[in-house]
């Protein structure tokens, strides 16, 4: 089971109060009408799904409601950090250039 500090409530509570929310720092088209429907369609559904250190959106559903960012790594599961919305995170996301496999070999 994960424990997952909140940056909101500064307490360290149970994975099963929280939910993931997809990926981080997407930013919004600044004007969407002026998109195509392949930009739109980008930024509405194509999200990095990358090996190693990623940063994720998540939210405190039973607790304070509140969304975060947390940088986590998707093959151990282990969360490095929990961050506010609008900040920047401490680690950066890990290229999967930079990630070997279970042979030794980079992937």
């Amino acid at each position: 089971m994960l424990h997952i500090f909140c940056p909101h409530c500064g307490e360290l509570r149970s994975e099963e109060e929280f939910h993931p929310s997809g990926q981080a720092h997407i930013p919004r088209p600044l004007d969407p009408a002026a998109c195509t429907d392949a930009e739109w369609g980008d930024y509405m559904f194509f999200r990095d799904n990358s090996r190693g250190q990623h940063h994720e959106l998540w939210i405190h559903a039973a607790g304070c409601r509140q969304y975060f960012n947390a940088t986590r790594n998707t093959m151990t599961y282990e969360i490095l950090e929990t961050y506010p919305i609008g900040t920047q995170p401490q680690f950066s996301e890990t290229p999967a250039s930079a990630i070997k496999n279970t042979q030794g070999d980079q992937v």
